[in-house]
């Protein structure tokens, strides 16, 4: 029964996949507005079809930089399905099947770490997201967690980015859950949802795939972050303040 699940909903994610496809070949989004719209078409279609049942509490920004706790490749899907967006992400992004190539599609900026240049062209990308007027999102932490942080500690780089170009930065906080009858069987949002660092991409797909509903409760802070005058002029005071002003969404 579980094996019959897992198939159903792979076919039905790929058909999905391939409609989106054709969709890309016969209308060819050029600009970085029509390219987010079509991730967002798609991410939706995708959520429906793997039952993530999403929330969203609080306005989500329609500009400046949005940044989130990280749990899995999925939370990528939850953002662009509530509205269109850019996302900036390291570069290993591109290499996972499927979220990668979406992602290339779709206008990511990718940031190599130790890469010279790299902040100088992730400055650059973002800054171009940020005069075509969408959210511009990137995740912090530069990994997915396990869970057993509500968030871990926070990368300075686009952080300062962000701030050095005078943009507002709001915060969200993404929270997963699973139906009564998954936590009946076994499963649970630790082990079947949140990805971490060590797990192999197959076998975590999977797992998801078996999951009869998720819930998903996206939670977006009322305004953006205001940073102090010392998280302003230096960048590992203003990782502190953004990772507090996460958590303080978590409820909890």
């Amino acid at each position: 029964m579980v094996f019959l699940r897992q198939l159903f909903r792979l076919v039905r994610i790929l058909a999905v996949f391939a409609v989106s496809l054709l969709e890309l070949i016969l209308k060819r989004p050029h600009s970085r507005p029509e390219r987010a719209a079509w991730l967002s078409r798609f991410c939706r279609r995708a959520v429906a079809v793997a039952h993530l049942h999403v929330t969203v509490e609080g306005p989500p920004p329609s500009h400046g930089a949005l940044i989130s706790n990280h749990l899995n490749y999925t939370d990528i899907l939850v953002h662009a399905a509530v509205q269109p967006s850019v996302f900036v992400s390291k570069i290993e992004v591109r290499k996972i099947p499927m979220i990668g190539w979406i992602s290339m599609m779709a206008g990511t900026l990718y940031v190599e770490r130790g890469a010279g240049g790299s902040s100088e062209r992730a400055a650059e990308g973002m800054a171009k997201g940020f005069r075509d007027g969408l959210p511009v999102i990137f995740f912090p932490e530069g990994t997915t967690g396990s869970g057993e942080e509500k968030a871990l500690p926070f990368r300075t780089g686009l952080l300062a980015q962000s701030i050095l170009a005078d943009q507002p930065v709001t915060a969200a906080f993404l929270h997963y859950d699973v139906s009564e009858q998954d936590k009946q069987e076994g499963r649970s949002a630790m082990r079947d949802i949140h990805w971490g660092s060590n797990r192999p991409l197959a076998a975590h797909v999977l797992q998801q795939l078996a999951i009869r509903e998720t819930y998903v409760r996206i939670r977006f802070a009322s305004e953006p972050i205001s940073f102090s005058e010392e998280a302003r002029q230096d960048r590992k005071i203003a990782a502190v303040e953004a990772r507090e002003a996460v958590l303080a969404l978590s409820g909890e």
